[in-house]
């Protein structure tokens, strides 16, 4: 048998190189992003490199058989082998063969290349006026010190045809913590008068380059919204590449109209049908009384996005009535550790270098904390990045914990001699 083998070998091998040249031939120039799939449960670490250069194009039926044979059988370095993964797709660019284990770039069902966790300016200047099904999210927030109105900064400027996402108040209004998650029937609500819908490719920005854009970010994933992602860098960086802002549009009223429709859903007032359907998942987002728990079993990994200073309880927290300190055992990984000096997400092997340095292992589980809920997203989103995309945010982060009597808290504050 493996005689045989040997002998269709260089048969292979020329088909192979056929079917590469038209594919090549027929492949579109634009460069395609590794792909990023939103998995509802647990996934183990998988590294992001590895893909091939250049414009790739998905190959018929038949030669994706062909090619996947040949890597089975082409020796000690073809990629089953080298790898241990089974190739579920094969892609050729540029002269090269190799076989897709979840981290080279892949088509979606509509024909459009998939990214990878955040989208580049360029990316989505490229797509916005030609495919409906790309939908832009202003996620803008601001701390309440900043004064800043971000409904009207929206409507002075923002990407063509984004809706605002107004994530203070597409909450839990019954809740006294800070916009936390709202419930699906007022998510769905939301959603649908922001004119999105379930297949939407969405891609979520702020003002401030990567921040509240996040928490947005992680809402939908939480809602069962897998194709989602951040724009890199965010208006900031879209108007450093040279794009456009708009003050006008249909989508302007779409974000008050999204927020009166939250609050008729928490008072029990008629709503119209929804064209979204949100699927809560619940892994994704812990409470209060699952942090409890996990002070005793220790199974799960607990990181805080705060400064060190707040986290080690030596200054004040921003809001009255909230001690100082972090959660018993967790770990403090700032959040603007994860990003560059321009607002960009560092690439996976940055990020891998930042956590190991914070002592987190990015092999067990992991649930991110922060003041409010905001920028815990932003540690999830950098892990995300790596392949790790179950990470859960604590919904109530630091100021439920820190307002209650009944959680303990740690301080690293040097005692009185």
């Amino acid at each position: 048998m493996q005689g045989n083998l040997r002998k269709l070998v260089p048969k292979l091998k020329a088909m192979a190189a056929s079917l590469n040249s038209l594919a090549l031939a027929h492949a579109s120039p634009r460069p395609c992003t590794p792909a990023s799939h939103f998995a509802s449960r647990s996934i183990t670490h998988r590294p992001v490199g590895g893909v091939v250069s250049g414009g790739m194009r998905r190959l018929p039926v038949a030669a994706v058989g062909m090619v996947a044979t040949m890597a089975m059988v082409g020796g000690p370095k073809s990629p089953m082998r080298s790898s241990g993964r089974e190739p579920s797709t094969a892609i050729a660019s540029l002269g090269q063969v190799r076989a897709a284990g979840g981290t080279a770039s892949e088509v979606g069902r509509d024909g459009k290349d998939e990214p990878q966790t955040v989208v580049t300016p360029q990316w989505l200047h490229d797509r916005l006026e030609s495919d409906t099904k790309i939908k832009v999210v202003d996620a803008s927030w601001y701390m309440p010190n900043e004064k800043r109105d971000t409904l009207k900064e929206y409507k002075e400027g923002h990407i063509p045809g984004a809706v605002f996402f107004d994530l203070e108040k597409i909450s839990d209004v019954t809740s006294d913590m800070p916009h936390m998650l709202p419930s699906e029937a007022a998510f769905e609500q939301a959603a649908s008068a922001l004119g999105i819908q379930n297949d939407d490719w969405l891609v979520v920005y702020d003002t401030k380059g990567l921040f509240s854009a996040a928490r947005v970010w992680w809402m939908f994933r939480v809602f069962g919204h897998e194709k989602v992602w951040i724009l890199d860098g965010g208006l900031p960086n879209w108007k450093a590449s040279g794009f456009p802002t708009k003050s006008e549009g249909p989508q302007l009223l779409r974000g008050e109209e999204a927020v009166a429709a939250v609050q008729k859903v928490y008072s029990g007032k008629e709503v119209p049908k929804s064209q979204y359907k949100a699927t809560l998942q619940p892994h994704l987002v812990w409470s209060v009384e699952q942090v409890k728990g996990n002070l005793q079993d220790k199974e799960v990994q607990v990181i805080d996005a705060r400064g060190k200073p707040r986290f080690d309880g030596t200054v004040p927290e921003p809001r009255k009535g909230v001690r100082g300190g972090h959660i018993p055992g967790s770990k403090c990984v700032p959040f603007p550790e994860v990003l560059s000096p321009s607002g960009t997400l560092l690439t996976p092997e940055e990020l891998g270098s930042k956590f190991k340095n914070a002592g987190v292992s990015t092999e067990g589980p992991i649930v991110a904390s922060c003041g409010t809920g905001v920028t815990a997203c932003i540690l999830a989103l950098a892990l995300h990045r790596m392949g790790k995309q179950d990470v859960a945010v604590y919904d109530g982060s630091w100021t439920e914990w820190g307002s209650r009597s009944d959680t303990p808290v740690e301080t690293n504050a040097p005692t009185a001699a």
